[in-house]
């Protein structure tokens, strides 16, 4: 038996339209054509994302914030430009942008409270 690594994320969220809406119109992913029912998977790669409606046990509410203990990066050819635009749209931003080995990153706060760090592609 070989494991291989991850090969899909998904977020649950309490309103699927509004945090689809936020990844692609605040974040910049784009849609994928085709995605599962109850969810919305966007067109990332080598790691397919999506975002999810819950599953029946998850009360997203009954925890301060979720995700807690996972760490979810994603790459950007512009982490600076983006972090100003997040600034300037009101989004929370947990850390603020720093040098790092994976070039410029920072943490913001989801629509649902997720964590979620961006760093500059390399």
């Amino acid at each position: 038996m070989t494991v291989t690594g991850p090969d899909f994320v998904a977020l649950q969220v309490r309103d699927l339209e509004k945090a689809a809406e936020f990844y692609e119109t605040r974040i910049g992913l784009k849609r994928a054509p085709a995605a599962p029912p109850g969810a919305v998977l966007f067109a990332t790669s080598p790691i397919p994302f999506a975002v999810r409606e819950p599953l029946p046990d998850i009360d997203l509410d009954s925890v301060e914030r979720p995700g807690t203990g996972v760490a979810l990066w994603f790459s950007c050819d512009d982490s600076q430009a983006l972090h100003d635009s997040l600034v300037e749209s009101g989004v929370e931003i947990l850390r603020a942008p720093a040098p790092s080995p994976f070039g410029l990153t920072f943490t913001f706060v989801d629509l649902d409270g997720y964590s979620v760090t961006m760093h500059d592609a390399s």
